[in-house]
């Protein structure tokens, strides 16, 4: 059967941790300018139905320091943008490469293609998952603090692709999720009751941050609701994350945020660029947290 990575819950926990760790000796290794070339002759072949820097970097850098190839296909390249069944796509592409990472809105559209291909398809974000971030994520914090089991995690923000792919990490890491959203702004329902007790929420950003760990956001408009800005900037305004939401957890506490960043809306700039902010090596952690998924996937 083949093996996908459409969400976190894909990949069982134990393997999950022996990812972080490949991903930390594989960076170790690039940083050292040890060539290591496990797939060789391997093609992956990369959709994007939404824009990316970091997505189309990371996974096209990784796959020339493998040896690879990768393919980049947007939707004027191809036959998604001419209404070409999913299922159709999926034989086909599959047939030709080794695999295939998909960015695009529906995530039901990545299960359906995934459900037809004959390769590993690995989620690149939709709009209900960005599983790939939590790879690069909880890498960051290992390399800081050391195992993130049995820590607390904060959530505040927009209850979005984000948030549901820290409510998948905190069951499969094991580690404990407050998240604090406006009201109306709740992670889907389903996603939260599958996670049980590990998880709560509510309102006031600083009692989710209340002694936490790490503390995590995203932009308050997520690309494809720029028409909700203004109005999404008022319902926002309180859960900005500044120095005085960092004080109310520990003293040695991290930040991240997956990018891009918006200083001064979602994120202070003395947090986003301070000392507790382990922003850009989680995003330098797509490069290897993904090549090791893709060595597990693909080698």
């Amino acid at each position: 059967m083949t093996q996908h990575f459409l969400t976190l819950l894909d990949i069982e926990s134990e393997v999950l941790d022996r990812l972080t760790q490949r991903g930390i000796e594989l960076k170790a290794m690039q940083h050292a300018g040890e060539q290591f070339e496990p797939l060789h002759g391997k093609v992956l072949a990369m959709i994007f139905d939404k824009s990316s820097t970091r997505t189309r970097v990371s996974f096209e850098t990784g796959m020339a320091q493998f040896g690879g190839h990768a393919i980049f296909l947007s939707p004027r390249d191809t036959q998604f943008g001419r209404g070409e069944p999913l299922e159709d796509s999926a034989r086909v592409l599959s047939s030709m490469v080794d695999g295939i990472m998909i960015r695009t809105f529906e995530h039901d559209n990545i299960m359906q293609f995934a459900s037809h291909s004959k390769v590993p398809v690995i989620n690149a974000l939709t709009d209900l998952y960005h599983p790939c971030q939590l790879l690069a994520d909880v890498q960051a914090f290992v390399e800081h603090r050391g195992s993130i089991k049995g820590k607390t995690v904060t959530w505040i923000g927009d209850g979005n692709n984000m948030c549901h792919s820290y409510i998948n990490a905190a069951r499969q890491y094991d580690f404990n999720l407050r998240i604090a959203t406006p009201t109306g702004y709740e992670p889907d329902s389903e996603i939260l009751a599958a996670a049980g007790d590990r998880i709560y929420t509510c309102n006031d950003p600083m009692e989710a941050a209340t002694g936490s760990d790490l503390i995590s956001t995203d932009v308050w408009a997520s690309m494809g609701q720029e028409e909700e800005q203004k109005i999404r900037e008022a319902k926002f305004a309180d859960f900005q994350v500044t120095s005085t939401t960092m004080a109310q957890a520990n003293p040695d506490a991290l930040f991240t945020h997956c990018l891009p960043a918006h200083r001064g809306e979602e994120v202070a700039a003395d947090v986003i660029d301070g000392k507790q902010s382990i922003v850009w090596d989680a995003a330098e952690n797509r490069l290897h947290a993904q090549k090791a998924l893709l060595e597990y996937l693909m080698a």
